[in-house]
């Protein structure tokens, strides 16, 4: 039986997050999955290079995006500093209007509003007030999530699950958490397929939808 899908569509899609891997554990076979279709910018505003553990961290979030086949120059690591960005609202806020004005998307992801982490929350708020006017879709990183239940359920193929897997392994600096590990990741695809009758989907929360409706 064939399902009828929403569809929604986007020339220049934003993806947001805070730290390396938080784009690629929330949004990772979504992005594979819209790679080829759409130009796509992946923004994480902590290179996390103040931790002296975390040197190959940057090459291996480069790397995680190559799998996901965003582009590099379509990569941006900023310079924030982790669990600091409380005192930096402005600052980030500015940066993200910035990257508004110059590349004009048309949807952007950031972590969902149930994320407790403090600076996936000014990361948030801060693209609600930046990203006015532009649809707003929420991701969920486990780890930090409390209550997260999606709204939008996003199918993907079997292809992006083993893409986001892949993308993930790329992190060699975390395969000790539990977080990365596959199993994980293809039990919460699988989830989110089941809730919308298909085999896999990538799950989003709806925080702002711009529409117009055709028929």
């Amino acid at each position: 039986m064939v399902k009828n899908n929403f569809v929604f569509s986007g020339k220049t899609i934003f993806f947001i997050g805070a730290h390396p891997d938080d784009i690629e554990l929330g949004c990772g076979a979504f992005i594979a999955n819209i790679a080829n279709q759409s130009d796509v910018f992946c923004i994480t505003l902590s290179d996390n290079q103040k931790n002296p553990s975390l040197k190959n961290l940057v090459e291996e979030h480069y790397t995680s995006m190559e799998i996901l086949q965003v582009k590099r120059e379509n990569v941006y690591l900023g310079e924030f500093t982790t669990r600091r960005f409380i005192h930096d609202r402005q600052e980030i806020l500015e940066y993200l209007i910035s990257l508004k004005n110059k590349l004009n998307p048309d949807v952007v992801f950031v972590h969902t509003v149930s994320d407790l982490h403090q600076d996936h929350g000014v990361v948030t708020s801060e693209s609600m007030r930046a990203f006015r006017g532009v649809s707003l879709l929420g991701y969920d990183v486990i780890r930090s999530s409390h209550g997260f239940s999606p709204t939008l359920l996003a199918e993907v193929r079997e292809e992006d699950v083993e893409k986001k897997i892949a993308s993930l392994a790329a992190y060699r600096s975390y395969q000790d958490k539990y977080y990365f590990s596959e199993e994980l990741t293809r039990a919460i695809l699988i989830r989110n397929g089941a809730l919308a009758e298909r085999q896999y989907a990538e799950g989003f929360d709806i925080m702002r939808v711009v529409a117009s409706f055709s028929h």
